[in-house]
């Protein structure tokens, strides 16, 4: 039995007594290329990893919703299904947006006990919080019976985020989350929301390096660079930002932020589609040069970097240059202001680029930086409750 599951079903018994009726899990996402084009209807390239939300769930014969957070020194939340879902604070939030929005639309739910683990980590951009929607959206439509759907459970999730919680997020997380297949890459067309898998190669590791700088984007930061794009969609006379190219952009008058943002998302759409061919022709090179690239535009252009994780993403750079002779890129991932780096190395070169990390890097508070060697891991669903 795994940690976690062990962690789910001791904190559930010790919440509730008893066994549950069943387990969902729903993992973590890191980015490998596409950053702030998902809700401008464009392309990303994310990959689910080996860390994740677990939920243990038993169906009631109440309407109420009774909650305990085992990594939050079991914290409870309690409400009812029949009667409108208050906002909350904290982890709760999450939870009762993702029940309020599946009564919304339509779903028949039921009074259930939920208890939630998870070791992912927090303030790092690897989708905590996409996590625990999809996973709590799992678990509520186990206890009635109901298929779930990988799309509508993300769009869903997503959904609860933004009208809910407030994030004006697009809908990688919540889709990545729920649909990644094992071992690949899962290219999203954020306007269609079709995926194609993009086998990760044999001989090929992701590494996520935390900065040591907690992410601190949430609602400010975020919307005003999702605000930022909307004005120049507006200058342009389109609806997203997808539509858009170069030579539209030069011709439109617009403010000089959103010129850049702007730019940042056509080019990065363009470099997410030849990232995903060049993953799935094996092209480390390529993969590298495009993750470089998309580091400078985020730094520049789009102004979501911070000092140390230019460090970071120049320091994991020049190691794989040292150790895989370039075969292999490093960037930022996730919403920005914090956070993590992604690298993709070969297996060959992963040690000595992780030891030089550990050696070259120091985080804001004077440690070596905490580094996941990640393969790719299936999307959201249940797991034996034993």
């Amino acid at each position: 039995m795994s940690g976690l599951q062990a962690r789910v079903l001791e904190g559930f018994a010790r919440a509730f007594g008893g066994a549950p009726d069943g387990v969902v899990r729903a993992p973590g996402r890191v980015n490998l290329i596409g950053e702030h084009t998902d809700y401008n209807d464009g392309f990303v390239l994310p990959c689910a990893i080996p860390v994740e939300t677990r939920i243990a769930w038993r169906a009631t014969g109440g309407d109420r919703v009774r909650v305990v957070a085992c990594e939050f020194g079991d914290e409870t939340d309690d409400f009812a299904l029949s009667a409108p879902i208050a906002h909350a604070e904290g982890w709760r939030e999450y939870v009762r947006g993702m029940v309020a929005t599946l009564i919304a639309e339509g779903a028949t739910l039921r009074g259930v006990e939920l208890a939630i683990v998870g070791d992912i980590p927090r303030g790092t951009g690897l989708s905590s919080s996409a996590s625990l929607e999809v996973a709590v959206g799992h678990a509520m439509l186990a206890a009635v019976g109901a298929p779930v759907d990988a799309t509508r459970i993300a769009v869903q999730a997503q959904t609860a985020e933004n009208d809910f919680v407030g994030m004006k997020c697009g809908v990688m997380d919540q889709l990545a989350s729920s649909a990644s297949v094992e071992g690949a890459a899962l290219l999203i067309d954020c306007r269609s929301l079709e995926t194609r898998a993009i086998p990760i190669p044999a001989g090929t590791a992701v590494l996520i390096v935390h900065s040591g700088v907690v992410r601190g984007l949430v609602e400010g930061h975020y919307n005003r660079r999702r605000a930022e794009c909307e004005e120049a969609a507006a200058a342009l006379g389109i609806a997203k930002l997808r539509d858009a190219d170069m030579a539209m952009l030069d011709a439109g008058r617009m403010s000089a932020e959103a010129a850049d943002r702007a730019r940042h998302v056509i080019g990065e759409n363009a470099r997410v589609l030849a990232a995903a061919e060049a993953l799935a022709a094996d092209d480390l090179p390529t993969l590298g040069r495009l993750m470089a690239e998309s580091h400078a535009s985020m730094r520049d252009l789009f102004r979501i970097t911070v000092p140390k994780v230019d460090e970071l993403a120049a320091t994991a750079q020049a190691l794989i240059d040292q150790h895989a002779g370039g075969r292999g890129g490093a960037r930022m991932t996730g919403g920005g202001f914090g956070g993590a780096v992604v690298a993709v190395v070969p297996d060959d070169a992963t040690a000595a680029v992780v030891e030089g990390l550990r050696t070259r890097y120091r985080t804001p508070a004077g440690e070596p930086p905490e580094i996941m060697v990640a393969r790719a891991v299936a999307g959201a669903g249940p797991v034996a409750a034993g």
